[in-house]
């Protein structure tokens, strides 16, 4: 299920959170908390939550709860749970990941690959990432630079800017997919305490009867290492192909 807070919020509040750090001058007594010690409590709360209850349980109350303070402090940071969202989003991306190795010498193909494993992380780190609604996001300053560098590196390419943007969103959005049915798999582990494992061992004799039955020759013949594959192998294989694709164009664009 995603959690819907694109049409909810007000978009100047969110903006200038993003952008400024907060909605209005601060006025009355000294502020007891900052927006950074609200934003972090909120992600651990999220982080919690994600392969338990989800993201939908994520509240106001629990996360003043985190910090021992009475709900309605946050409200004087936050005017609701669609902006606190939206500072979540832009937080989780904020610190570089080491392990994103692209510098101006890096070929395309190393590019988008590194893309797609940083946001993969990004997701795995934190399983309440994808399921969040950016139908309509709001770029904050880290997801503004994010995209202005990786854009920055592709244009060497000599694609067309649009044509290098269809590619990030047709990536990420295979990228998410991915992330998503892998965290589903998560998700219904915490929930039931049965392994993935264990689920399919309790169907494997029901199943070989069935295949028996003579009604499914193909699965019947298939090696028996067919499924045995991970989440993380099957996000590579098909980010791979998923380039060999947009090879047919970015190695036939004249530089």
């Amino acid at each position: 299920m995603t959690t819907e807070h694109g049409d909810d919020r007000d978009l100047g509040l969110s903006l200038r959170l993003l952008w400024t750090g907060r909605t209005r001058p601060p006025r009355g007594r000294p502020p007891a908390l900052t927006l950074d010690q609200i934003v972090e409590a909120a992600v651990e709360v999220a982080d919690e939550l994600a392969l338990t209850e989800g993201i939908e349980a994520l509240s106001m109350r629990r996360v003043a709860n985190r910090l021992g303070v009475g709900t309605m402090t946050l409200y004087r940071y936050v005017p609701a749970k669609s902006e606190l969202l939206d500072l979540m989003l832009d937080r989780v991306i904020e610190a570089p990941d080491p392990t994103c190795d692209i510098d101006d010498e890096t070929g395309w193909r190393e590019i988008l690959t590194e893309e797609a494993r940083c946001y993969w992380r990004l997701c795995v780190n934190h399983p309440w990432y994808p399921y969040v609604d950016q139908s309509r996001p709001i770029l904050g300053p880290n997801a503004l630079r994010g995209l202005d560098r990786v854009l920055g590196l592709l244009r060497r390419t000599g694609a067309p800017d649009r044509t290098l943007m269809m590619m990030l969103a047709v990536q990420h959005d295979y990228t998410n997919g991915v992330a998503r049915s892998h965290i589903n798999e998560l998700r219904a582990e915490a929930r039931t305490g049965v392994s993935n494992e264990e689920f399919w061992a309790q169907q494997a004799p029901t199943l070989e009867t069935v295949l028996r039955s003579g009604d499914f020759p193909t699965m019947l013949s298939m090696d028996e290492k067919t499924f045995d594959f991970t989440y993380e192998q099957l996000f590579e294989f098909g980010l791979n192909r998923l380039h060999d694709g947009f090879s047919s164009i970015l190695d036939a664009t004249p530089r």
